[in-house]
């Protein structure tokens, strides 16, 4: 599982490479000859184009973000004062260095997605403080979810670095403790969820949301251990309907669909209206795990703060995918024998053999075609909100570099 990343040029200021024609096409306000869009709704527009850039980046993001990341410390401490249980002082350190080590040290975009999502269904008009903390809450529900799934995911693919730091479980003091910290991360969403939202009018819709997207989500992980430890027998039977389906479960739902679905319900819409909004997000998020699968392959480690392990893994991955498609038999049979092996020779035959394929070109265009595809069915969205929506999902990861 991997993150959102925010970066300037994925905010439409350095977009070098993009086809000219299609970036214009992807201005805020672009709306195809519709009536330009009014003063206050400008205003929240201009303001989305201003947070994309983050702290690390040296910019002034706006007050709202620093409202959000001001909110963590509310929750983490009202968390820790649970009284479920008798917590020891020990326990409760414990429980405080597990939580700060995990769910804050993202870029928090899934989180913040929540509030752009909101902000611009509520189209310029003033969010109520009471309204606007709420929509926090779920941001930090997300990104306390994020880590969940990346602390067990570490654990289940014997990770070593995540975030630019070493994963949890290889702490000397944590080891497999961290199987319970996982659950734990879970468990502290529904605390949270039915603290703030339990007398609200669709607070069984919201509890629904997250009990569907987290199903989903393991479901889609098992799909992709399954494939994984099926080992070199199975390497053939990859295919890309394979690996759209353990992308789709594992990645978009929880990824691209659950912040803007908690916006949605937040604003008083009805889930089942929004069913176009939410496949085009699952595409996205499909196309947002093959741009991950490449950089586990092809990038620096130290820009995409982990070390890739995709081909030791035997991972059903985009590109494994793509050179089984591509391969002639000789090719594939180097594939066979070293896909899957930990030691340093056999990865190097796999990265050679997807250089021979050039993997590299392939990808380029395969995320062309998915890059049109994501902006013609944006453009055919009637609702101005969902569309402004779909824009700043597909401007932060365009072309993304880590």
């Amino acid at each position: 599982m991997s993150e959102l990343t925010t970066e300037t040029a994925a905010c439409g200021g350095d977009q070098r490479g993009l086809d000219g024609e299609l970036e214009e096409k992807l201005l805020l306000h672009d709306d195809g000859g519709a009536a330009p869009p009014s003063a206050e709704y400008s205003a929240v527009a201009a303001m989305q184009q201003k947070r994309c850039r983050f702290p690390d980046q040296g910019a002034d993001v706006g007050d709202y973000h620093e409202r959000f990341v001001r909110a963590y410390d509310r929750l983490r401490d009202e968390l820790l004062a649970d009284d479920s249980c008798e917590l020891t002082d020990e326990a409760r350190r414990w429980l405080a260095q597990m939580i700060d080590y995990n769910v804050p040290g993202g870029k928090l975009n899934r989180g913040l997605s929540v509030i752009d999502s909101y902000l611009l269904l509520k189209q310029g008009s003033e969010v109520p403080e009471d309204e606007f903390f709420l929509a926090c809450v779920l941001g930090w529900c997300v990104e306390w979810f994020q880590a969940c799934a990346l602390v067990l995911d570490d654990i289940t693919d014997g990770s070593h670095t995540r975030r630019d730091q070493l994963c949890w479980f290889r702490r000397p003091e944590v080891g497999l403790r961290g199987i319970n910290d996982g659950i734990l991360l879970k468990c502290h969403i529904a605390r949270l969820i039915k603290k703030y939202f339990r007398e609200k009018t669709y607070y069984i819709d919201i509890s629904e949301l997250w009990n569907e997207v987290a199903l989903q989500t393991s479901l889609g992980q098992m799909l992709d251990l399954i494939s994984t430890h099926n080992g070199v027998d199975e390497l053939a039977r990859y295919n890309i309907e394979g690996y759209r389906r353990i992308v789709k479960y594992k990645t978009s739902y929880y990824s691209f669909y659950l912040p803007v679905a908690c916006a949605l319900l937040l604003s008083g819409a009805k889930l089942e209206n929004f069913t176009e909004l939410r496949d085009i997000l699952i595409e996205m998020g499909i196309y947002f795990q093959a741009q991950d699968d490449y950089l586990d392959c092809f990038a620096d480690p130290n820009t995409i703060g982990k070390i890739g392990t995709d081909i030791e893994d035997h991972k059903c991955s985009w590109l494994i995918v793509q050179a089984l498609g591509h391969a002639n038999i000789n090719q594939i049979e180097v594939l066979l024998k070293n896909y899957g092996k930990k030691d340093s020779t056999s990865v190097s035959k796999v990265k050679s053999t997807y250089s021979t394929l050039d993997l590299k070109d392939m990808f380029s265009e395969f995320e062309d075609r998915a890059y049109k595809h994501l902006v013609t069915s944006i453009q055919a969205q009637h609702d101005r909100a969902v569309q402004e929506i779909l824009k700043s999902f597909l401007k932060k990861i365009h072309r993304r570099k880590k």
